[in-house]
């Protein structure tokens, strides 16, 4: 089993900037992707940003193309999320979840992650 633990998150301006980090333990080999879910209060969580545990697919929302970028440390078996020009709709509780089933590309609905993480608060004020 793959076990998530995210961290990172907090209260910033408007503007300002996070960075969320993800770490992965367990059996860390069965990860093909690792994915950043947002859940805002009363909305359905969605795909925020992914990245193949292996290779360089990412894949990002539209709506943070530009300003979050993911990527990965598999000697430190963490992925991060930076980012930057925070928005106050960008306020939500942050996940990342483990698929490990085998995709050539990044899935992007949450029923297609099997592991998650507990999740970590980012709000921003404006």
């Amino acid at each position: 089993q793959v076990q998530l633990v995210e961290s990172g998150g907090g209260l910033v301006q408007a503007g300002g900037s996070l960075r969320l980090s993800c770490v992965a333990s367990g059996r860390t080999f069965s990860i093909y992707v690792i994915g950043w879910f947002c859940q805002a209060p009363g909305k359905e969580r969605e795909l925020v940003a992914g990245i193949r545990w292996v290779g360089s697919r990412t894949y990002y929302a539209d709506s943070v193309k530009g300003r979050f970028t993911i990527s990965r440390d598999n000697v430190k078996n963490t992925v991060y999320l930076q980012m930057n020009s925070l928005k106050p709709e960008d306020t939500a509780v942050y996940y990342c979840a483990a698929n490990s089933t085998y995709t050539p590309v990044v899935p992007t609905t949450a029923n297609d992650y099997d592991v998650w993480g507990q999740g970590t608060q980012v709000t921003v004020s404006s």
